[in-house]
């Protein structure tokens, strides 16, 4: 997508379709893509995230970010459409503190691939929650050491005990999801990408 792409829809007047016009696009056939992984990198090209291309759209749509590479998808709006962005960069260039990410939900999730540490299944995140290791109520606090993703029967199974009591297995030791941990995931995502390859596997 071309810088004057960009500077025509940073700035949108009357004749300029609104962002909104785009990412609310859900009865497309091909809406999932909205949903589909996108490579971010910073403005000198080092892979820093991954989001959503939705959010993505909204970056390139605001002049944040230029796309570097498309997934073959399209969104329509009334007048224009738009390809769907595979990778991105950033414009500006952001500097990113060598510390872990935030501790959330999302990157509990993330960190541990959307998997159930005990039981190993692959689930989507809203059939998954978080387990505290060490119970909360023997002592257990809200850290990156202390929590996994796990499914609900393996949630009700391990109760108020610890993995040991339940007669359960972590898969592996809960770490600090920091910037080693997100390049792995890029990497481990990007393979089923061919276009991330070029800015991941060097």
């Amino acid at each position: 997508m071309s810088g004057k792409w960009n500077n025509s829809v940073a700035r949108p007047s009357r004749s300029h379709v609104p962002v909104g016009a785009f990412v609310g696009v859900h009865q497309e056939s091909n809406g999932h893509a909205l949903h589909a992984p996108v490579l971010v990198l910073n403005a000198s090209y080092e892979p820093i995230n991954v989001c959503a291309a939705r959010r993505a759209i909204v970056l390139v749509l605001k002049g944040v970010a230029m796309t570097e590479e498309e997934n073959g998808h399209f969104l329509h709006a009334a007048r224009l459409a738009i390809r769907v962005p595979s990778v991105i960069r950033l414009l500006e260039y952001r500097r990113i503190p060598h510390q872990s990410r935030a501790l959330s939900r999302k990157n509990i999730l993330l960190r541990d691939r959307n998997t159930c540490q005990y039981c190993g299944e692959v689930l989507p995140s809203s059939e998954l929650t978080l387990d505290h290791v060490v119970p909360r109520s023997r002592g257990g606090t809200s850290t990156w050491e202390n929590l996994v993703a796990c499914c609900h029967p393996c949630n009700r199974q391990k109760g108020n005990q610890f993995p040991t009591e339940a007669d359960m297995k972590l898969m592996r030791e809960p770490r600090a999801f920091n910037l080693h941990t997100s390049r792995h995931i890029m990497r481990l995502m990007g393979r089923s990408d061919d276009k991330w390859r070029k800015y991941l596997f060097y």
